[in-house]
């Protein structure tokens, strides 16, 4: 299983630099829905990492879509509601809030 980066060249460069190279850099919105798209489509995909930002701008039902979605899972990253996300996700993979 891969890690792909959805977002600007700024968020996607730490990334880079980590060795991912599924990388898909955008600065437009209206594009996002169809790189998500062809993301979904790879059967080789497990994480999906987005910017918190990039995610919160998209439709409610592609946004609730890919919080079902099993595989690949759906990481969003940096912006407001960081932590609470990354928490839900890890409560949702595991089974057990790790905060508590």
């Amino acid at each position: 299983m891969e890690i792909a980066v959805i977002g600007s060249s700024e968020f996607t460069l730490g990334f880079r630099l980590a060795g991912i190279r599924n990388i898909h850099e955008t600065n437009k919105k209206d594009d996002l829905i169809p790189i998500i798209q062809n993301v979904l489509n790879d059967r080789e995909i497990g994480v999906l990492v987005i910017h918190n930002d990039d995610l919160a701008s998209l439709p409610e039902n592609f946004q609730n879509m890919l919080d079902e979605l099993v595989t690949p899972t759906t990481i969003a990253l940096g912006g407001a509601g960081e932590s609470s996300n990354l928490r839900d996700k890890i409560k949702q993979a595991v089974g057990v809030d790790l905060w508590k």
